[in-house]
This record gives C-alpha cells, structure tokens and sequence, in this order.
C-alpha cells in the first residue's frame, strides 16, 4: 500500500469509540494535531504503520473520553483525516443490538443507515456552495466486505450487513423508542456513526463500521435495562478482538480504489462555479478544488 494511488488518499484511517483509544501494533508512531476550517478535531491525531499500511488513529470522545456524542466535532475530525492523506476510515463503535440474534459480545458489520439525530452538522456545505452526494449506500461495499473477512478470520460471530439508527444521546432509549426502531427494521442502535459517514462520502473517503454489540437495549425484557457497566465490561473484552479485526482487514482492501466514493463528488456541485465564495472556496479546497 506504498505510494500513491489512483482512488487518492493512501492511508487508512482508524476513529475509536467508546473503550478504543489506542491501536496496538503501530510502529514508528507519531502524533500530529491538525488546524481545520471547522475547528479542532476531537484529539491529536496518532500515525504510524501497521505491516504495510500506513494509519491513522483518532479518538472520537477524546482521550479520557471527553465529548458527548452531541458535542463531537465530526466535520473537523473527517476534515482532518482528509488533509493526512486518508482514503478509507473505519470506525468503531459500540452498539446497542435490537434483535435477538445479536447477541453481546458480536459484531456487526452495517450496510444502512436510519437517522435519528436533531442537533448535529452533518455536511461541509453551505456558506454560498450547495452540494447533493448520493448516500443510498452509505457505506464503502468493498471496505465492508473486507471487515466481515477480516472479523470471521479473527474468529468474531459477526453479522455482515443491518441497519444501523442513529439516535441523538446522550440517555439511551425509551422502551417505546426501542420497539419503534425494531418495528422499522432497525439491526443495531448507536449515537456516532452517522454523522461521520456522511462527511466522509462528502470528503470522498471510503467508510465502514466495526459495530460492537454491547447490549439488548431496553426492548428485550428478559435481558435486562441497559447498564453502562454491562456496556463498559463488554467493550473491554471486545478491544482486544476490534484491533485484530483491523490488522486483518487491512490486506483485503485494493491497492486502489476503484468504488463510488472516491468520485462522490463528481457531479455533486449544484453551485454555479463562479458563484462559489472565496471563503468557501478557501475553506473547502481540500474536498472540492479539483472540482473547480
């Protein structure tokens, strides 16, 4: 994975949720903070090699687990792996699982998503440029189709494709609000993912979940309300497996990217080019100025 490629964006980038705040096995480990127009991201930014690839790691809450799912500053977050040189991100999370077969302890690999967030911002857009990127998948195919290998080699129960909602937080959800979401066909509950893989596909960065089971939320009635140690204790046995799923992942994905995300933007800009600001022209020259 040496050099650079057709798709843009070598590195593979790693957001850590809720218990990963590090990746073991990096080697010739760096830290890099990285100035945005959006703001500072969530932390410092950890490069460093993993076999052949290069990495970059990033705290989504912070070290210490500082931020709300709310107050992340995800445009910043996404912005920054851009400007390191990413192309594919994936993301760990912690879920809760709405369906019996997903039990504590499994992963999930989701291939959709069902927006329930209120308060986030959610595009780079705006500021006098309007842009429409396509996300009927959301997530990258080929991104998901090597983590699910990569997870059933590390010898994880995994559960390739499900919807993943994505609710507002930071309080888990009601017992109606759990049926409801299961009544809409909804696989796994969350309070991250969402935002970033909008940016993502914006940025034009291939993006997949390694979606951590922690619970049954609250619908399941035989198992218990959700209880953040239960949360706590199941993420930290499940780390350990996340990391190995990552190192394996890796030699699956192409040398280049040949999918749909490293075009998103293509024909996305509604914006009359002469129209476009030279705020925004400058803020966004990273995403947008092979575009203009």
């Amino acid at each position: 994975m040496r050099g650079k490629k057709k798709g843009g964006g070598r590195a593979v980038g790693v957001i850590g949720g809720s218990g990963l705040y590090r990746m073991e096995g990096l080697e010739h480990v760096s830290e890099v903070r990285v100035e945005t127009p959006f703001g500072r991201p969530s932390d410092i930014y950890v490069k460093g090699r993993l076999g052949e690839a290069e990495m970059i790691f990033l705290p989504r809450h912070g070290k210490g687990h500082r931020w709300l799912p709310t107050e992340v500053n995800f445009r910043a977050n996404i912005y920054g792996m851009k400007k390191l040189g990413v192309g594919r991100i994936i993301s760990v999370s912690a879920v809760g699982s709405l369906r019996e077969e997903i039990a504590p302890g499994h992963v999930v690999i989701p291939d959709q998503f069902i927006d329930r967030t209120t308060r986030r911002a959610s595009t780079f857009f705006g500021g006098g440029v309007v842009a429409h990127v396509g996300f009927a998948d959301p997530f990258c195919a080929a991104l998901c189709e090597g983590l699910a290998r990569a997870a059933q080699g590390a010898g994880a129960q995994v559960h390739p494709g499900g919807t993943y909602l994505c609710m507002e937080g930071p309080q888990f959800s009601t017992r109606a609000e759990s049926e409801l979401y299961r009544s809409w066909g909804a696989h796994v509950i969350g309070m991250t993912n969402l935002q970033e893989a909008k940016l993502a596909r914006e940025a034009e960065i291939c993006f997949a979940t390694i979606a951590l089971a922690t619970d049954y939320d609250c619908w399941n009635h035989s198992a218990g309300d959700v209880e953040i140690e239960q949360v706590i204790q199941v993420l930290s046995d499940n780390v350990k497996l996340a990391q190995r799923i990552i190192r394996g992942a890796v030699r699956y994905f192409p040398p280049e990217r040949s999918c749909a995300c490293a075009t998103a933007l293509k024909d996305a800009i509604i914006t009359e080019r002469a129209k476009i600001p030279k705020k925004a022209r400058k803020e966004l020259k990273l995403i947008i100025g092979k575009y203009l």
